[in-house]
């Protein structure tokens, strides 16, 4: 499952609040977002850009889909006189389907949307769409490349999102990403650091590796260099950047490079996000992943060894087919036994095409019942976790005005002078109480 976020409204990006541009609507995962922001540039400003709303699709579960198609007949009911362009995985697996709604202008495939032409400005009258350009959706297993497209900052954010991968070579047999990504395919290191260094100089102090299927970085690149080796060089080449994180990883494929800048390196952030999805060996078996539940723990223990500070977080999924209470509670009891503290939780959904569609089928009040039981698991451990971090002194990010996130991923709120301090800016902070899922610091 790639780097998903949880199950909510899309983040919005809307080019009007710092200047002329699309407005765009976000699904899913962090990739999606950096991509947003490439539609953002190839768009432009000024004129059609102004009218253009982007609907930049995911289709991790049937529910992220269903989202996308109200935000997209609200957006219409808000901006009868936009263009409405659909994007995204949900598009690139079921074109027709948006192409079918009224509210629509045009479908792009997750290829076409990268492409700076398919934002030429169009003549007024009907947008000029042709009826044969309206859907334009490419074979997504065709596309062997992944540019490295440069992003030269992220609007309103001390952290950026960098892109160094895309697509996925597995088959989990619940997920539908690989049809929408296409195969595994890495950016060159050199292309990587050339970016990396326009966003610090964009004032970007936090970047973010992103990727579909990050740990299986390289495979493809000439000496098939793994992600820990793309980690130390960026490290190496750019030490004008304070601080680096790794989104969403596979426990099993991480090489032993990365492990030993968990131990050494302080710029690369103390925090993890394991994707997990059950921790039952049965399901995992039927699930088709690369773990069982002894790796899962094994890894965590390991990190923990090498970086005590660490944050430790995890996808799961909830009521998968054939899944029993007694399997579920193994998943349950995985959050105390890896120490887990930030959990993605998603009741399973069938999505066609994919095996575990065709298994024996868990209830849907089931699944539910169990995501809200593992979701008030994680809430619990994280209160643990964060009152454990008042009196300590952490390096806190200014992401808002008042607002930041610990070297773990911790959001705090920021009291007296501190509380000042433009996004952007790290001071130590000194943690003096958590309350409701935050913490709350004042300059140390």
């Amino acid at each position: 499952m790639p780097e998903t976020m949880p199950e909510t409204m899309p983040e919005t990006t809307k080019g009007r609040e710092a200047g002329p541009g699309p407005e765009i609507l976000t699904f899913g995962c962090r990739l999606n977002i950096y991509e947003s922001e490439v539609m953002r540039r190839h768009a432009g400003a000024g004129g059609e850009a102004e009218r253009l709303v982007i609907v930049n699709t995911c289709a991790v579960t049937a529910e992220a889909v269903r989202q996308a198609g109200q935000a997209i007949r609200k957006a219409r009911r808000e901006r009868p006189d936009a263009r409405i362009i659909v994007t995204g995985c949900a598009a690139q697996i079921e074109p027709e389907r948006f192409a079918a709604m009224p509210e629509v202008d045009q479908v792009l495939g997750n290829a076409e949307k990268l492409l700076a032409a398919s934002f030429a400005p169009a003549p007024a009258a009907d947008f000029g769409i042709a009826s044969d350009e309206r859907v334009r959706v490419g074979d997504i297993m065709s596309v062997h490349e992944t540019a490295g497209h440069l992003v030269e900052g992220f609007e309103s954010r001390a952290r950026a999102f960098l892109q160094v991968q895309n697509g996925c070579d597995h088959r989990c047999t619940f997920c539908i990403i690989p049809f929408g990504r296409g195969p595994s395919r890495s950016v060159p290191m050199g292309a990587i650091t050339e970016q990396a260094r326009a966003l610090v100089a964009a004032g970007h102090r936090e970047l973010v590796l992103s990727g579909v299927d990050l740990t299986s970085y390289g495979h493809d690149l000439p000496g098939r260099p793994a992600l820990g080796d793309l980690t130390r060089r960026l490290l190496e080449a750019v030490p004008e950047l304070p601080r680096l994180r790794l989104s969403s990883l596979d426990a099993v494929e991480a090489d032993p490079a990365l492990f030993r800048l968990i131990e050494t390196e302080p710029r690369l952030m103390p925090h993890l996000h394991l994707s997990l999805q059950a921790g039952d060996d049965l399901v995992l078996k039927r699930m088709k992943r690369r773990h069982l539940r002894a790796d899962a723990v094994a890894f965590a223990a390991r990190v923990r060894e090498a970086r005590p500070d660490v944050a430790l977080g995890a996808d799961f999924i909830t009521g998968f087919p054939t899944e029993t209470e007694a399997m579920f509670r193994r998943t349950l009891d995985l959050v105390e036994e890896c120490g887990l503290v930030w959990l993605h939780v998603f009741p399973y959904s069938p999505r066609p095409g994919t095996p575990a569609a065709r298994m024996p089928q868990v209830p849907g009040d089931i699944a539910r019942d169990r995501a809200r039981r593992l979701r008030s698991a994680g809430t619990a451990a994280l209160a643990r976790f964060l009152d454990t971090e008042v009196g300590m002194v952490r390096d806190v990010l200014v992401e808002r005005t008042g607002e930041g996130r610990t070297p773990q991923f911790a959001p705090v709120s920021l009291t007296g002078p501190a509380a000042s301090l433009p996004p952007g800016s790290i001071l130590a902070a000194r943690i003096t109480a958590a309350s409701d899922g935050r913490l709350v610091a004042e300059a140390a």
